[in-house]
């Protein structure tokens, strides 16, 4: 018999294979180890792991439909609370939020629920299963700004209720930071993001691309003219942030949110593609989060030897256990406790290196995380060509000021309710990064639930 303690184990590609290719890292469980791994499961009455998912998904009835063999039915339960349930098998932190709850886990090793979520999500993309039909029309229009996951997810939830809802997309493609900003290796766009933004479609959503909202159009002009009763900001948090050291101006510096949109959305590491980028030798990224880890994994993937500078120790590290796992399996290394303090500059205005200096952690700051603090005379240089910042992003300010009546805070970020997203400016609503900053993709999911239902509750309001 299986040790129930134990998760079953998930099939990767080789690391010393996969450090050279951009096809899907995790290659996910069969039915048989579905099965296997949905037995584990002590399905709880009082589920801490829904309480610990930001969308609620119904997880303990949903693996017991796995355990039965009853795929189509458990992708039936996940699907009432989830219009992306593909993409956040792959890419949320479930270590932090609904496997961090699981009961299983106190003892032992607890479920892998997202793998699960992950199986039963591929499973009906392959079966041609698609999401319950929505709600007959109601007559009301509302509109979505962003196509990212706080922007689907509002528009699925809002369509199942039978609202006419148009998606305003920036980019020429669909689905936000999901094709922009995680890399295919993580997060296939063709098998994965695009079929899973079909389904919203198929509940009826329209979705118009190239248009930049403060530009193309304004909100209220949205409100006022185009017959939209609502509008949900989803929009995203798409402006980096630099260090404001010497060099950062020079030929091969990068902000992550430039070099991951060339190769995730651009294909810039395909021949085939004319949309080179410039990729170096020796690259050092600066930062510690998820987004640092994939620009990371991309440069080597690209054929350099890859640096990770992070100011603090491993233990703080904010991108997921797994993910720096890989990074080292592929042969990234790590700089930690190291600070950049300056990039090196050549004759011709390009990188030749970053000098940096060692870092120990003080007392916490206001985070909670012990402070960084410089070892006086401790500088070193590490050769490099190309620095890829990944310091986090703010929102793109565009939206809150072309809109009369949208407060923002000292960030940028729009000011929004938790509950019910709403806004200052009445019939506007927001969520996701565009109110947090950057955040994860299921926390914008869930932003983008609550939304759904603060829109739903405001328009019954207005026109009873």
């Amino acid at each position: 018999m299986a040790d129930v303690l134990k998760k079953v184990p998930v099939r990767e590609q080789d690391p010393k294979v996969r450090a050279t290719n951009f096809d899907e890292v995790c290659l996910g469980y069969n039915k048989e180890e579905a099965m296997a791994e949905a037995e584990r499961c002590l399905h709880c009455k009082n589920a801490k792991c829904i309480q610990g998912c930001p969308v609620n998904i119904n997880i303990p009835d949903f693996i017991a439909e796995v355990k039965a063999g009853n795929f189509e039915e458990a992708y039936k339960v996940i699907s009432q609370s989830s219009a992306l349930p593909a993409i956040c098998g792959r890419v949320c932190p479930q270590e932090s939020q609904c496997e961090g709850k699981c009961i299983r886990g106190i003892k032992g090793e607890a479920v892998s629920i997202g793998k699960l979520e992950r199986f039963v999500a591929d499973w009906a993309r392959e079966n041609g299963i698609k999401p319950p039909a929505p709600a007959a029309k109601n007559g009301h229009k509302v509109a979505v700004i962003g196509s990212g996951p706080s922007g689907l997810t509002c528009a699925g939830d809002l369509a199942k209720l039978g609202y006419d809802v148009t998606i305003f997309e920036a980019l020429h493609e669909p689905g936000g930071v999901l094709v922009y900003g995680i890399p295919e290796f993580r997060l296939p766009k063709l098998d994965v993001v695009a079929k899973e933004v079909e389904n919203v479609k198929s509940l009826g959503v329209k979705i118009e691309t190239n248009v930049i909202i403060g530009k193309s159009v304004k909100i209220d002009e949205l409100l006022d003219e185009e017959g939209f009763e609502a509008v949900f900001i989803g929009s995203g948090a798409g402006l980096p942030m630099f260090m404001g050291i010497p060099g950062e101006t020079a030929k091969g510096v990068f902000s992550a949110n430039e070099f991951l949109t060339r190769n995730n959305l651009m294909k810039a590491f395909r021949d085939d593609y004319d949309t080179p980028i410039v990729h170096g030798k020796k690259v050092a990224v600066v930062g510690g989060g998820n987004v640092a880890m994939d620009a990371a994994r991309t440069a080597l993937r690209l054929g350099a030897e890859v640096h990770i500078v992070y100011r603090r120790s491993e233990a703080e590290l904010p991108a997921r256990a797994e993910e720096v796992h890989h990074a080292k399996e592929e042969g990234i290394i790590f700089d930690l406790l190291t600070n950049p303090k300056e990039i090196l500059v050549d004759e011709n205005d390009a990188v030749a290196g970053i000098r940096c200096i060692r870092m120990e952690l003080g007392e916490p700051d206001a985070s909670g995380r012990r402070r960084p603090v410089e070892i006086p005379g401790s500088e070193f240089d590490i050769d490099v060509d190309t620095v890829i910042m990944s310091l986090g992003t703010s929102p793109n300010p565009l939206i809150s000021s072309t809109t009369i009546g949208l407060d923002t805070n000292k960030r940028k970020c729009i000011i929004a309710d938790e509950t019910t997203g709403q806004t200052s400016k009445d019939g506007v609503f927001a969520g996701g990064d565009a109110v947090t900053g950057a955040a994860t993709v299921i926390l914008a999911m869930g932003a983008g639930k609550a939304a759904a239902k603060g829109i739903d509750e405001f328009l019954k309001a207005k026109n009873n």
